[in-house]
């Protein structure tokens, strides 16, 4: 699991608790995360030049889609130029 600083953690800002497993499956990784609370779990499956953190964000994605957990919304990026 990992830092707060923009990075999944084992603890959400619901208040849920993240569990996640790794199992190598091939030339793909098998992320399972599972929320402690309500003992829901998804799964992702990834390929192995995936970075932890890319797993565990995409598992993570999945899970709080599952239950319904609103997602901060993106940073704004730069505005798109104008041609004339």
């Amino acid at each position: 699991m990992a830092g707060p600083d923009n990075r999944p953690s084992g603890q959400q800002p619901s208040g849920h608790r993240v569990l996640f497993e790794f199992t190598q499956l091939g030339q793909q990784m098998r992320v399972a995360a599972i929320d402690e609370a309500t003992g829901t779990e998804v799964v992702v499956i990834t390929p192995l030049t995936a970075t932890r953190f890319q797993m565990q964000s995409l598992a993570l994605g999945k899970l709080r889609r599952r239950l319904g957990i609103e997602e901060p919304p993106p940073p704004p990026g730069p505005k798109p130029a104008k041609y004339a």
